[in-house]
């Protein structure tokens, strides 16, 4: 059991023996009783960042091939996929400029997150960014076709509802964003 769970009776399947049906350099695909699920290989997770700066949020937008459409995201990237140690803020430093070319004078870890629990292992790390200054024109790196979008915090609800009708992905961590706009009650 884990720390806090004391008690807690848990599913059969979660003491069953984990079978890998197979694995790639990125991702392993795993059964556990009943349960089939993915995750990352070599422990690797990601680093996401929430990018505020003058009451504006950075955003990004790539092509997925996984969803077969372009996706509305924020910045991210995978952690000791390139440099083996490599902390999640470092990861998050490098793909900050990397991706939108955007450098942060203050960082600040906000926890540690799961994707999808019910079909993916895979967790990463919010690490919020502020104080920015553009040193570049971002983009990614030759293999990743990235734009860049600084979107007005009022503004959030407006655009995602443009790249929806665009027919582009939502990357489901923007409902940090949304909340506002999602959490109003409706008007009686």
């Amino acid at each position: 059991m884990k720390p806090g769970d004391a008690g807690r009776p848990l599913p059969p399947e979660a003491n069953a023996p984990e079978i890998i049906e197979w694995s790639g350099e990125f991702v392993t695909a795993r059964r556990r009783g009943r349960w089939e699920y993915a995750g990352r290989t070599r422990g690797i997770h990601a680093a996401v960042i929430l990018a505020l700066d003058a009451g504006t949020v950075i955003l990004v937008e790539q092509y997925r091939v996984p969803s077969q459409r372009w996706c509305l995201e924020l910045p991210a990237g995978l952690i000791g996929d390139e440099t083996d140690g490599e902390g999640a803020l470092e990861s998050a430093r490098r793909e900050l400029e990397e991706e939108t070319g955007y450098r942060a004078a203050q960082w600040e870890v906000l926890g540690e997150f799961l994707s999808s629990p019910g079909m993916l292992s895979e967790s990463f790390t919010l690490v919020k960014a502020t104080g920015l200054t553009r040193v570049s024109d971002g983009g990614g790196t030759e293999s990743e076709s990235i734009t860049v979008h600084r979107v007005p915090l009022a503004r959030v609800v407006e655009v995602v509802a443009e790249h929806r009708a665009q027919g582009h992905g939502i990357d489901v961590k923007i409902l940090l964003l949304l909340g506002g706009g999602y959490l109003d009650e409706p008007a009686q």
